[in-house]
């Protein structure tokens, strides 16, 4: 584990999306190939949506080609950003800060999100004397990376409870490694532990732990995170990006209508059959992708909310940065019968 302040943390994430935004030229013969062939970053032991849509045969006669997996949602659209991979996904604050640094990327599909099902909660032992928001003062908060989704919503819930600046300072975010953060808050090495999907009901399972709070119960129901191209492969592959598109988001609805128990035969399948040695048990605790809109079609609030986020922080000139410039509903088939 390692314990970084918050504010040094953002400033780090300053310099690594303008030292991205600055190779991009070198990358744009790579980058603005044409190809039906789409790079991508996955998750350990997940299945994402476009890989749900290739096995459901949504993607046509577009494929793709997994380079590798990700633990942190910026690191994979910095990825995009440099043309080491096709398209990256991140929390939307992450993805705003990007575009604010002048990345040539557009966001074209929420991927991910927030409902009853899916909520990233904030869990204590059983036994913490943590009740309430003014009791993480001084505490390390376990959480897969900073800058991201889990880091705002610990500060929108301790700015909502009444914490000036300076206290929010003194809440730790802390990186863990997922797969750690349960181990991590029972050895008490963490005093609270960001648990979602998989993970969470997991530990719900084995007990001895209670939620303080989760982004659900803060927010509602809202997609978090979107799907980003680098511009130039938007301009040479159109048409592979609309496929794609329109793909995932069909995938996106399969798994709100179909039951619980076929999605997860599926996932199942998926999983085996990349042979990445995967244990495939905990997919059976999966309950939603938990995105908002149907077929995950972006509106501007949903990126209006991280940059009036970023804009208090200081991180961002709330003035410099429109968000509809910042994501494309135009590949989306969906954005299609919304209109009708």
């Amino acid at each position: 584990m390692t314990t970084t302040n918050r504010r040094q943390f953002l400033g780090f994430t300053a310099l690594g999306l303008t030292a991205a935004a600055g190779v991009l030229t070198g990358c744009g013969t790579a980058s603005g190939r044409a190809t039906k062939t789409i790079r991508y970053q996955g998750w350990a032991g997940q299945v994402t949506p476009p890989e749900l849509a290739a096995e459901l045969g949504y993607l046509g006669d577009v494929t793709l080609e997994w380079v590798g997996n990700t633990i942190s949602g910026p690191q994979d659209i910095q990825s995009a950003a440099t043309g080491q991979v096709d398209f990256g996904g991140a929390f939307n604050g992450a993805v705003v800060k990007l575009a604010a640094r002048q990345a040539p990327i557009t966001a074209v599909i929420g991927y991910y999100g927030v409902d009853k099902d899916e909520a990233g909660g904030y869990y204590v032992r059983e036994d913490s004397p943590i009740t309430d928001p003014r009791d993480l003062l001084g505490t390390k908060v376990g959480m897969n990376t900073l800058g991201a989704h889990s880091e705002a919503m610990l500060d929108i819930y301790l700015e909502r409870n009444g914490l000036s600046p300076a206290e929010i300072e003194q809440v730790q975010p802390t990186v863990v490694p997922p797969v750690n953060i349960e181990q991590s808050l029972r050895q008490r090495q963490i005093d609270v532990a960001v648990l979602g999907g998989i993970l969470r009901e997991k530990a719900l399972e084995r007990g001895g732990i209670r939620k303080l709070f989760s982004d659900f119960e803060l927010l509602g129901d809202f997609t978090a995170g979107s799907y980003v191209f680098r511009d130039d492969f938007l301009a040479a592959n159109g048409e592979t990006v609309r496929t794609f598109v329109s793909g995932v988001a069909k995938a996106i609805e399969w798994s709100k209508s179909t039951p619980h128990e076929q999605v997860v035969e599926r996932f199942t399948k998926i999983v085996a059959d990349r042979k990445r040695n995967e244990d495939t048990d905990p997919l059976r605790y999966w309950r939603s992708y938990g995105v908002a809109g149907t077929g995950g079609l972006i509106n501007d609030e949903e990126l209006q909310l991280w940059v009036d986020w970023l804009g208090k922080r200081g991180e961002l000139d709330q003035g410099a940065l429109t968000v509809s410039d910042i994501y494309s509903n135009e590949y989306n088939s969906y954005a299609k019968e919304s209109r009708a």
